[in-house]
């Protein structure tokens, strides 16, 4: 006994079918790879179901308005480039909390709290204390300021700059990554940095107190100092971390669909 597939498949036509199918593979990076999106706190049931109902929501969008090739090779191909367009804005968004994430790990070091790392249930990954709470805070900052909605507008967007069949500027898509890369070390440092210099001056007062008081066990009382000026200065720094992940999540997606103009 035959199901409704074929009958379906018969109703829509094979190019309704390879849209869609195109549609899905480039949204697919999303939740493999987005922050919130590929949270591995959500059921993979749920994430599949999602993200096959915004790849049939997109895919009025993703028609190209063009006869699709269906040969093999071609249909291949095409997948190959939406999945390498998926991935591009996917990393974007990826860049933000890991910059966030990189900061911690770097104020995580100097305060001490590295001792103490443990497996993030959220990434996977073996992190401090503060590399969690920065990425937590990041996809928290995310969700206020609606980065979901402008996810969906930015794929919809991704189809007017790559329509599928159309394959991107692959030296410009390069340059974006390498860009992208650069910026996750650079406002890595500029996030950690206020906190770094009051940490670094604290430990040259502790050293000039050890030339000082020589006998004094200056490990025993610089350490939960250095616990308590750099939570400090985390909690006061935190509102302007804010408004640079909004500000640098507008700039990274912008730049993500620039370097996907085609010609």
């Amino acid at each position: 006994m035959q199901g409704p597939l074929p009958q379906i498949l018969q109703l829509l036509g094979i190019g309704d079918v390879l849209v869609f199918v195109a549609a899905l593979a480039r949204v697919a990076p999303l939740f493999m790879i987005a922050p919130l999106f590929s949270s591995k706190q959500i059921p993979t049931q749920v994430r599949a179901v999602v993200a096959v109902a915004l790849a049939i929501g997109l895919t009025p969008a993703a028609d190209p308005g063009t006869t699709i090739s269906s040969g093999p090779a071609e249909v291949v191909g095409m997948l190959a480039v939406e999945l390498l367009v998926g991935f591009s804005i996917a990393f974007a968004l990826l860049a933000i909390t890991a910059a966030l994430e990189t900061a911690g790990t770097f104020l995580d070091a100097s305060i001490g709290f590295s001792f103490g790392a443990q497996i993030d249930p959220i990434s996977g990954n073996n992190n401090a204390v503060l590399a969690r709470l920065y990425a937590l805070f990041g996809t928290i900052i995310f969700v206020t300021i609606g980065g979901d909605q402008w996810v969906i507008e930015g794929m919809a967007r991704s189809y007017e700059l790559v329509p599928i069949g159309q394959t991107p500027d692959i030296a410009r898509l390069v340059g974006g990554a390498d860009r992208t890369f650069a910026m996750i070390f650079t406002t890595a440092l500029q996030v950690a940095a206020p906190v770094l210099l009051a940490l670094i001056l604290a430990d040259a007062g502790f050293g000039l107190v050890t030339r000082v008081v020589p006998q004094l066990n200056i490990f025993s009382i610089g350490l939960p100092v250095k616990m308590i000026v750099g939570l400090l200065l985390i909690g006061i720094t935190f509102p302007l971390v804010g408004t640079w992940v909004q500000d640098e999540l507008e700039r990274s997606v912008a730049s993500a669909l620039q370097s996907l103009r085609v010609g």
